[in-house]
C-alpha cells in the first residue's frame, strides 16, 4: 500500500474514533438524566408514610417513573404458588446477610382483587436450606415500596421457569400463576420493609445511588475533542517529513 492511501486510512480511522467518543459522551449525558429522575424519586418518595396500593383497575395506566419508589401498604394472602428465586450480589447489606444470594419473590393476592409479587426479602446462598417459606391462607397487611420492572440488559440470562430461577425482578419475566393463569398480575413488584432479624431479610432497597455520569461525560467528550488535535499534528509532521531528504540522499 503507497503512503496516499495509508494517510487516509489513519484518517477515516481517527474520525471514526472521534464520533465513536463523542457518541459515547452524549449516551452518559443521557444516563446522567435517568440516573437524576432515580435520585429524584427515591428522595421525594421513599420516606412519605404509605399509602393503599392502586386498585388492578388503574394498573394498565400507571407510568413506571410516576410510582417507583412509593411506600403502600397491601392486604392479602400469600398465594400457594412456590417462590420464584432472583440471583443478587447483595454488595453494602443494611441487615446482617450479604453477598451472593436470592431474593424471594412471592406472588400475595389482594383483599381487593389482582396479585402482585412481592420481595419478601435476600436470603444469602449459603442459608438456602433454612426454611423461608411465606405464611399460607393468614391475612395479612404488608408494607414496602413500589417498585418498576428491573430491566434486563443483553448479558442478563434467561428465566428458568422449571427451576423457578431468574436474574432480575421483572413481573413480565416471572411465571404466571400456577392456580389462576387468567388472574391480572400487577405490572410492578413490592420490596418489603425491615420486620425483623429473621430470613428473608427485607429493607433491602437501595434509595441512594453513586452518580458520576457527569465525571464520565467529560472524558469521553475530552477525547473526542483530543483525537482531531492529535490527528492534526500527525499530518503536520507527515508533511514536513515528506519534504526531507532520506539519510541516503544526502551529500556531504
Amino acid at each position: 500500500m503507497t503512503r496516499a492511501p495509508r494517510v487516509w486510512l489513519f484518517i477515516l480511522l481517527m474520525a471514526g474514533l472521534t464520533a465513536l467518543f463523542a457518541g459515547l459522551g452524549l449516551w452518559q449525558m443521557q444516563r446522567l438524566d435517568r440516573k437524576n429522575q432515580l435520585v429524584a424519586a427515591a428522595g421525594s418518595r421513599a420516606g412519605l408514610d404509605p399509602v393503599p396500593l392502586p386498585p388492578a383497575a388503574i394498573w394498565d395506566g400507571m407510568a413506571a417513573d410516576q410510582f417507583d419508589f412509593t411506600p403502600v401498604r397491601l392486604s392479602g394472602t400469600y398465594a400457594g404458588d412456590a417462590p420464584v428465586l432472583v440471583f443478587t450480589v447483595l454488595s453494602d447489606p443494611r441487615g446482617t446477610f450479604g453477598g451472593p444470594g436470592y431474593w424471594i419473590m412471592q406472588l400475595f393476592e389482594l383483599t381487593g382483587g389482582g396479585r402482585v409479587w412481592v420481595n419478601r426479602g435476600f436470603v444469602p446462598e449459603n442459608r438456602m436450606h433454612e426454611d423461608v417459606a411465606a405464611p399460607s391462607g393468614e391475612a395479612l397487611t404488608l408494607t414496602g415500596l413500589l417498585r418498576r420492572p428491573e430491566a434486563a440488559n443483553p448479558f442478563t440470562p434467561p428465566p428458568d421457569p422449571v427451576a423457578r430461577r431468574d436474574y432480575v425482578r421483572d413481573p413480565a419475566r416471572l411465571p404466571p400463576p400456577a392456580s389462576d393463569a387468567s388472574s391480572i398480575v400487577a405490572p410492578f413488584t413490592v420490596d418489603l420493609v425491615a420486620s425483623g432479624d429473621g430470613l428473608p431479610q427485607a429493607g433491602e432497597t437501595v434509595t441512594s445511588f453513586p452518580n458520576r455520569h457527569f465525571e464520565y461525560a467529560l472524558t469521553w467528550f475530552a477525547f473526542a475533542a483530543l483525537t482531531p488535535v492529535l490527528l492534526g499534528v500527525w499530518l503536520w509532521r507527515q508533511r514536513h517529513a515528506g519534504g526531507r531528504l532520506a539519510p541516503s540522499d544526502r551529500r556531504d
